[in-house]
């Protein structure tokens, strides 16, 4: 019911999709970060792109699976989705098996890495992965990237989520309501950092962010090169006064071989060509860097993206 409300509101708000100059983006949750990517690219491409007729929506959604199959079928543009997922989606893979590739997937830039954080309070007990055993977690709503994550980590970690765990998968806002509440005990989710709803959990109760680094989480990195080891800086987050090592993906903005090439030319130069303000627009967006935002790409360049970076020697 929920995808479906999500799906007539993209639908409602852009009329058709691929109307060439009226664009929807599709984020994430309101409180996480693909939202802030949405929302930021779009208020640039108003600004600078007003005289050529361009209304950009950034619009909350479900994250990234949503993203790329609403891609697919002409609700969105554009949409964030996370570096495995574009893979995933491109080759096939996961959520993708069964489908078939989403082989019209392309690549326009890559934004922010994003973490994948195992939070909980300091009165559960919870001090390693493998405390999750018996414990009402979080592992995210259907079609987020952060439910395959967590998936993967669980597998590792030898927990069964249908056994082991009494697993949720609530949206992240409701998620990090109830952690506060004592609904449940713990969390998964994928995001840059610092997050804002992270920082709104630390000034309720007392967050514990817990590592995700065992052998077999390294064993998974160096296998897939969409994935790199990280930490989540100390001091980030009240009470998490230490860095917490994990894995990270990377945020990735994502559209389809059928978009007009003139128009993800326009909105690649109208963000590069405004990167100091999408920078300033958000923490997590601080530290890119134009050759970093074409790194961790893993379905093809849009022709249109790499029409601009070709212009400007990026490629």
């Amino acid at each position: 019911m929920v995808a479906m409300m999500v799906v007539v509101g993209l639908a409602g708000a852009s009329g058709p999709a691929s109307a060439a100059k009226f664009l929807v983006v599709g984020g994430g949750s309101t409180t996480g970060v693909y939202y802030q990517v949405a929302l930021n690219v779009c208020k640039i491409v108003n600004k600078t792109l007003k005289s050529k007729g361009y209304n950009c929506i950034g619009r909350p959604a479900l994250g990234s699976v949503f993203n790329i199959n609403a891609i697919k079928r002409g609700l969105l543009n554009f949409g964030v989705a996370q570096s495995d997922r574009n893979w995933q989606a491109y080759n096939g893979k996961a959520d993708w098996k069964k489908k078939g590739p989403v082989k019209e997937l392309r690549s326009v830039f890559s934004a922010h890495p994003e973490t994948v954080l195992l939070a909980t309070r300091a009165d559960t007990g919870i001090k390693k992965v493998a405390d999750l055993r018996g414990k009402r977690v979080n592992i995210g709503n259907p079609g987020s990237g952060q439910r395959g994550n967590a998936t993967d980590v669980l597998k590792i970690y030898g927990i069964d989520r249908k056994k082991d765990i009494k697993a949720e998968g609530l949206q992240q806002g409701e998620a990090s309501r109830s952690l506060v509440d004592k609904k449940i005990d713990a969390f998964f989710y994928t995001v840059g950092n610092p997050w804002g709803g992270g920082l709104e959990i630390a000034n309720s109760t007392d967050l514990r962010i817990v590592p995700v680094n065992s052998a077999g989480i390294k064993k998974l990195v160096a296998a897939n090169p969409f994935y790199v080891m990280t930490v989540i800086k100390g001091g980030i987050y009240k009470g998490v006064s230490k860095d917490v090592p994990t894995y990270a993906v990377k945020a990735t903005f994502v559209s389809s071989s059928k978009q007009d090439p003139n128009v993800v030319y326009d909105v690649v130069k109208a963000v590069f060509g405004n990167l100091d303000k999408f920078k300033a627009s958000h923490a997590a967006f601080k530290f890119l860097t134009p050759k970093a935002m074409l790194g961790g790409l893993s379905a093809p360049f849009h022709k249109g993206a790499m029409r601009y970076y070709k212009e400007v020697g990026l490629k």
